[in-house]
């Protein structure tokens, strides 16, 4: 697109000091793990001049040099900002994971850009698009965020660049295959794609020229026989779709009576639809041969992003209230308006303490200033609602594990911020004067329970903290202290996201914690009427102990909780007495009385009892009471009740039966099935939960990663007595 002549800004390739939002693109790259989006990335940052050999800075590391756990993985856990120079433009590169496990940290992503890159490789099976993949392009469609495809590893396709193109048309033209087309065709040497030759040039289809990238220096020249064939058809769709989006109606009759489009004029109309989001171009891209030199169509990508892609300016107005919800007029990007922005990832660092990377929406952020910090919102998560006043540290631009200084961060533009040590993930920064309120971003459920144990008395004294630190840097975690098991729960995405949490606990903030088995919370019931007595008499000098009562126990329908009812007639148990064997019962029913689960759904009735007139005593009926709930257990059926989950499952339509399938054999009742659009199906079912603890992770191999599916609590139901049973042997053998 556009020049021939492409020269990175900045000296010594740094960004451009980005004074003013219209030189600003924030670009989110969304692909699933594999795709190659943080190599494409470094190619992206060579290619500007930002990377020296084999994508390394200044200072010996590499662009996503930065996360000791990532290293250790070998694939992306978390969001990471690439800012660099381009034709006077600085180009935020925000690289996402590409695995469901973190998709709260592409949420993210997607909140700080205003325009997405899709990375889809080509060594991948041709349907393999990742279903993420396309749930997150659904996403951008809705809200109209423009998007371009880049197709990536070239070198080792399966799939012919070709045929992926026509993938992406059917699964992201909504309806309109000339709305997904390429604007370039990569030139492979002797063997062909097919047999893994690298591509040496791109097929440009607006000018019709080869950009020849097979020597030193990049060329161009006219398309040999074989090119001019395979350029013919691609070029003339490639015009009426770019036609089809442009603004001049008379273009199209033009161009069918056979006139001559000016390139120029293609170019303009090309940039002009994919900023509406209306044209989603396909670039092939591969970095360089050994890691040096420009990567094949990487400056054609760089050149797209900044004459295509959206500034900050285009972004729409950010609604925000005042901290008590008060209504304030929304906010457009504007460096001398109000300041407004947000926090879009926490990091914890061992030498600078939390580091907040943050997108200014509104005003300008400075360092040394104060500023009010609010969060709201987010409490069902572990991260209270508040508002408190903290003083911004230094301000700084990552890059890898270096943090260049920056003198302010105008609105459009993201940021590091030092030393806020309150501020959280989905936090609102802005003027102490005139506290502001941007609405958290949806966050995914995160139905993957990680119960856990400090390991040692030593970690017991800093588990909370390193929880609370854990929280706030990743929002989509949810910490529980159920109250019906006592356990510490970390509700997690999937396996990888439990496993980051744990080694971010060890590694990051010094907790040692031991994974336990996750226990439902269970319940009892009365199987059948029963009485009981309970007796309590000691003597031992001084005031002895005296309390005697007669209870009747009958079940009660789901869902009635605990009654207590007093049939004592003639004073046999004195009246204040009374509340005592009611307390003491209530506190017997919360331990439980066969398998140590509240009891639930029953009737008490006191309905006799003894007193003496000097040993009697509030805590001798209350024990009591407590002895007459056990001996009436004794004596008939106790059920065990089970939480029931209403389920529902979104997945594709191919999959209803084998997920059906799966439901039924976890003791779950499909109860219907509904259209969910195109092609998908929500299928809804109650499920005990003790069957459904790890669907999380068993609905992605059932629906091959495409579905998903929310839970709610329905109610309690009697478990099986072979179930029941089963889980009386487990709890008998445990340690």
């Amino acid at each position: 697109m556009g020049d021939k002549a492409r020269t990175p800004a900045g000296a010594a390739g740094r960004a451009p000091a980005a004074d003013h939002p219209a030189r600003i693109r924030n670009v989110v790259l969304v692909g699933h793990s594999g795709a190659g989006k943080t190599t494409l990335v470094e190619a992206l940052a060579r290619t500007a001049g930002a990377v020296s050999r084999a994508g390394r800075v200044e200072d010996g590391a590499t662009v996503s040099d930065h996360d000791e756990i990532e290293r250790r993985r070998h694939h992306s856990v978390q969001l990471s900002l690439v800012p660099v120079g381009w034709r006077d433009h600085r180009i935020n590169l925000l690289d996402t994971p590409g695995s469901p496990d973190f998709v709260g940290e592409l949420r993210a992503g997607l909140r700080a850009a205003d325009a997405a890159l899709f990375v889809v490789s080509a060594a991948q099976e041709a349907d393999a698009v990742a279903a993420v993949t396309r749930a997150v392009w659904e996403e951008c469609a809705a809200a109209g965020t423009p998007r371009a495809i880049v197709v990536t590893h070239l070198d080792t396709a399966r799939t012919g660049f070709d045929e992926l193109t026509g993938v992406c048309a059917r699964l992201f033209g909504a309806g309109d295959p000339d709305a997904v087309l390429p604007l370039y065709l990569p030139v492979h040497g002797p063997g062909g794609p097919g047999g893994h030759a690298p591509a040496t040039g791109l097929l440009d289809l607006l000018t019709g020229r080869v950009l020849d990238l097979s020597g030193d220096a990049r060329t161009e020249r006219e398309p040999d026989a074989a090119e001019r064939e395979r350029l013919a058809g691609a070029r003339a769709r490639l015009i009426e779709g770019v036609i089809a989006e442009s603004e001049d109606e008379t273009l199209m009759e033009r161009y069918l009576g056979g006139e001559e489009t000016d390139p120029g004029v293609l170019v303009a109309d090309l940039e002009k639809a994919v900023a509406r989001g209306g044209f989603h171009p396909v670039l092939p891209a591969a970095p360089a041969p050994g890691g040096t030199g420009r990567g094949l169509g990487t400056a054609e990508l760089l050149d797209l992003i900044v004459r295509g892609f959206p500034s900050p300016l285009e972004h729409p107005p950010v609604a925000v209230t005042g901290p008590g919800g008060e209504p304030r007029p929304p906010l457009a990007c504007d460096p001398d308006g109000p300041l407004a922005a947000e926090v879009v990832k926490t990091a914890a660092d061992p030498y600078q303490g939390r580091i907040s990377l943050v997108r200014v929406f509104s005003g300008t952020l400075r360092p040394d200033g104060a500023v009010h910090v609010s969060g709201h919102g987010l409490a069902d998560r572990g991260h209270e609602d508040h508002d408190v006043e903290e003083r911004v540290g230094a301000l700084t631009s990552p890059f890898g594990g270096e943090q260049r200084p920056a003198a302010a961060c105008v609105a459009g533009d993201l940021a590091c911020v030092a030393r806020l040590g309150r501020a959280e993930t989905g936090d609102t920064l802005s003027d102490p004067d005139d506290p502001l309120l941007i609405a958290p971003w949806p966050l995914p459920e995160p139905l993957l329970p990680l119960a856990v144990e400090a390991h040692g008395r030593a970690d017991e004294d800093r588990l909370s903290q390193g929880l609370a630190r854990l929280v706030a840097e990743d929002p989509v975690l949810r910490l529980e202290r159920n109250p019906d098991t006592g356990q510490v729960v970390l509700w997690c995405l999937g396996e990888a996201h439990q496993d980051v949490a744990l080694e971010r606990l060890r590694g990051r903030y010094g907790v040692r914690v031991d994974p336990v088995p996750y226990r439902v919370a269970l319940r009892e019931t009365f199987g059948a009427p029963a009485s009981g007595r309970g007796r309590h008499v000691k003597q031992s000098g001084g005031h002895g102990q005296f309390a005697v009562c007669e209870i009747d126990v009958e079940p009660l329908p789901p869902g009635s909780g605990v009654e207590f009812a007093d049939r004592v007639v003639g004073g046999a148990v004195p009246r204040p007495f009374v509340a005592s064997v009611e307390k003491g019962v209530r506190a017997q029913a919360a331990r439980g009385v066969a398998a140590g689960h509240p009891l639930v759904d029953v009737r008490v009735t006191l309905r006799d009892g003894r007193a003496h007139a000097v040993d009697s005593s509030d805590a001798a009926f209350q024990t009591a009471g407590a002895l007459a709930l056990r001996e009436a257990a004794a004596d008939a059926p106790v059920h065990l009740l089970e939480p029931v989950a209403e389920v529902r499952v979104l997945v594709p339509d191919e999959y209803v039966g084998a997920v059906m399938g799966d439901l039924s054999g976890r003791r779950g009742r499909v109860v219907g099935t509904d259209r969910a659009g195109p092609g998908r199906t929500e299928v809804r079912a109650e499920v005990p939960e003790i069957e459904i603890v790890r669907y999380a992770v068993d609905l992605g191999s059932v629906s091959h990663g495409t579905g998903r599916f929310e839970r709610a609590y329905a109610r309690h139901e009697p478990m099986p007595p072979q179930i029941a049973e089963r889980l009386g042997e487990q709890a008998g053998n445990r340690p």
